[in-house]
């Protein structure tokens, strides 16, 4: 038997979380029942004081009106019982990006990172024309011209308790800023033979205040290093090609991914390898963590609360996240050249918990939402792709960019995704619809870079067109 348009009666449901576990017993469901009846039925049987806000999907679909509209438009068996997945959605909510605020020229070359500092006040971008440059976001002008790299600089990195900037350059060095006065702190960090591709921080809820960094180079190598002692702690060799990307998780370990197609994992007192993931068949270009977004921000969320002591910054940080966490695993998800994404549980089992296929092209940046319920991908193959976070079942495409998407941000509610592309344009998705939100042209030229503050309220672009770009909602 199958239901459909017509049939008005019942239907046996049964409520699980994200994880597959099942919130009581089945129920036997109006037709009329609404996302709104349904969040009631959660916040009863979750015994929650304080009502919160969820939202519920059936095969990866949210449900947006009353079931019956899903079941007429879809065929569903009423011989087993229909699932359906409730997920906690951010208390608070972030205004899509519609307009460019303001174009601010500066640098001579073209911008390939940008970067707001974890609690949102601050931007920092990088360039190839060998600064740094710190922008005051409340007058958007330059604030300061950060020089001492000799070549291109490739990355920047904020400390997640916000009171470093460090970058690497394409002649492998690496410097650190004091963001406060634009002045570069100490002597150049040298060790890498190459240029360095990629820097993470250890998360401020194992150490505060931030001391440790690793980066990641072309080299082959990747060093931790102390950026109060000004020198490097631990070299971590076994990578046989230039080492692409890298995460410092949660849980205290390193991940590094490489052109040698392999993840490695290392603990971090004494650098040993305690890992390999394989799978990939051509060179990895990027990593994420389903708690990447928590790391990254620490104790700073959207309220925009400053701490007076570190002890309180790393309690903050720490509380928010478990509970982004909870009691499951860290994941990590993996995109290459080989146009595939392998969706791992490395404290698990080295073994990919899913292979993930869909893309025609390459697969330039993975990146997880916010909540960690979802993947989204950036491709050559000028389409954004989302995934379910837990499964890497296939979610949707979405399509309207007509060059290669290089890098995608997500809002910090989790509602919507921001995309770049060689073709010149940003581009705001809506997750609930799966449909182009805001099409935002204005650089004259492909856009490398892009970053959504954690706060939520701006956007910051740059590209080959040598101009850094504000967006507001």
């Amino acid at each position: 038997m199958e239901s459909g348009e017509g049939d008005q009666g019942g239907l046996l449901c049964i409520l699980k979380d994200a994880e597959g576990i099942a919130l009581g017993n089945h129920m036997f469901l109006p037709q009329t029942v609404t996302p709104q009846q349904l969040q009631h039925i959660v916040n009863q049987l979750l015994n929650n004081h304080e009502k919160l806000p969820y939202s519920f999907y059936i095969s990866d679909m949210e449900l947006v009106g009353p079931l019956s509209h899903y079941l007429e438009s879809n065929k569903v068996s009423v011989e087993k019982a229909l699932i359906i997945v409730y997920q906690p959605q951010a208390i608070f909510r972030v205004r899509p990006i519609y307009r460019c605020s303001s174009t601010i020229t500066g640098h001579q070359d073209a911008v390939v990172s940008v970067a707001f500092s974890p609690d949102g006040q601050q931007l920092a971008s990088g360039s190839g024309d060998t600064t740094v440059r710190l922008w005051d976001l409340n007058t958007q002008t330059p604030l300061y011209i950060c020089k001492g790299h000799t070549s291109h600089v490739l990355c920047v990195s904020w400390s997640p308790d916000g009171k470093h900037l460090v970058s690497g350059g394409k002649s492998g060095e690496i410097l650190s800023w004091d963001p406060l006065t634009g002045k570069q702190l100490g002597s150049t960090l040298k060790g890498h033979k190459s240029w360095v591709n990629a820097i993470a921080w250890e998360p401020v809820h194992i150490t505060a205040p931030c001391r440790r960094f690793v980066s990641v180079s072309k080299d082959g190598v990747a060093r931790i290093w102390d950026i109060v002692l000004r020198k490097p702690l631990i070299s971590l060799s076994g990578h046989t090609d230039s080492v692409t990307c890298v995460k410092w998780s949660g849980d205290g370990v390193i991940y590094t991914g490489s052109v040698d197609r392999t993840i490695k994992v290392w603990e971090t007192s004494e650098g040993k390898l305690i890992r390999e993931l394989k799978g990939h068949g051509h060179r990895i270009n990027s990593i994420s963590l389903s708690t990447d977004f928590i790391l990254h921000t620490g104790a700073f969320d959207h309220t925009g609360k400053q701490y007076s002591s570190v002890e309180e910054m790393k309690k903050v940080a720490l509380e928010r996240y478990n509970k982004m966490k909870g009691n499951k695993p860290e994941l990590l998800v993996s995109g290459s050249d080989d146009r595939t994404m392998f969706l791992w549980e490395p404290f698990v089992s080295k073994q990919p918990k899913t292979r993930i296929t869909g893309h025609q092209q390459v697969i330039n940046q993975v990146c997880f939402s916010p909540d960690g319920q979802w993947i989204a991908t950036a491709s050559y193959d000028k389409s954004v792709k989302i995934w379910n976070g837990i499964t890497g079942n296939f979610v949707a495409t979405l399509r309207g960019h007509v060059g290669k998407v290089y890098q995608i941000s997500w809002s910090a509610d989790s509602r919507f995704l921001l995309s770049c592309s060689a073709d010149t344009t940003l581009k705001v998705w809506d997750l609930r619809t799966r449909k182009l939100k805001q099409d935002l042209p204005g650089h004259a030229d492909e856009v490398y870079a892009i970053d959504w503050s954690s706060v939520g309220e701006k956007v910051a672009s740059g590209g080959k067109d040598k101009t850094l770009k504000l967006w507001m909602g």
